[in-house]
């Protein structure tokens, strides 16, 4: 696979088999897409799994903008992801903030690289993961080509957005700048009682009725 410039890279992974799925939805045979949509939407509830690219950020947003036009209540994001693009993840967590109502975000499986982005999107009391959640914090990495002088702006941009996103790190966990920078400097994995005492996550719930 070919990385592009602001890619994080993140582990393998593999998946179960989709045997009893719709080849053509991945949803269980007979069941409508758009029943699930509405019933989420109805819920207040948004999912995000997989990789983060422009398609995950759009459907993402647009569901933002469409809650919260529709109600102030709160909004529940269900994060299990392996990250993907930076710019993907921006979006969504700059939105996430923009929108009028609140938003609290819940980890499962695991929340790495840029759905770690995505996860500090909100206050740390609205944080809360499940108890087997694990969460990955890197630098990003990019693999630009091209002539010498575009390989050389792409790695300044590189280094650029990782200064920024170490700031965005350390403001939304408490950690010291200089930690952040040491901790993310090679793939830093944290289980859910040890995100919490990082600061990354704010509370292990087990039940909906947990999240405030």
């Amino acid at each position: 696979m070919t990385r592009e410039p602001g890619d994080y890279v993140s582990p393998t992974f593999t998946t179960t088999s989709p045997s009893r799925m719709s080849p053509s939805t991945n949803l269980p045979s007979g069941v409508s897409l758009d029943l699930y949509a509405d019933k989420l939407f109805k819920a207040r509830t948004i999912v995000i799994s997989g990789g983060i690219d422009q398609d995950v950020a759009e459907r993402v947003i647009t569901q933002l903008v469409a809650m919260t036009a529709d109600s102030s209540e709160p909004v529940n994001v269900y994060i299990n992801s392996q990250g993907g693009h930076v710019e993907a993840g921006d979006t969504i967590h700059d939105m996430i903030g923009f929108v009028d109502a609140p938003v609290n975000i819940i980890g499962t499986g695991w929340v790495a690289s840029a759905g770690a982005l995505i996860y500090v999107a909100v206050p740390r009391e609205r944080r809360y993961c499940l108890p087997n959640t694990r969460f990955l914090l890197h630098q990003p990495a990019g693999g630009a080509g091209g002539t010498a002088s575009d390989i050389a702006i792409e790695a300044r941009e590189i280094v650029k957005m990782r200064e920024r996103l170490n700031v965005l790190m350390s403001k939304a966990t408490g950690q010291t700048l200089e930690r952040i920078e040491e901790d993310t400097n090679r793939n830093f994995w944290l289980e859910a009682e040890s995100a919490v005492a990082y600061g990354l996550a704010g509370k292990i719930i087990r039940s909906p009725k947990e999240i405030a």
